[in-house]
């Protein structure tokens, strides 16, 4: 659940966030499973079809 709440607040305050900016924003949250790789991907997915007005 933090993954998704840091992401939701950073997509809220930054439309286009830089892979730094979203590395940033999940630096305090731990996931042992990933490399983050697909974490990643799904955020930029995400900005895109927010900026495009899709859920």
């Amino acid at each position: 659940p933090g993954l998704v709440v840091a992401v939701a607040d950073l997509l809220n305050r930054d439309p286009h966030p830089t892979e730094a900016t979203v590395r940033e924003a999940l630096a305090g949250n731990v996931c042992r499973c990933t490399g983050y790789v697909k974490i990643l991907d799904a955020v930029r997915l995400a900005a895109e079809r927010m900026r495009e007005g899709r859920p």
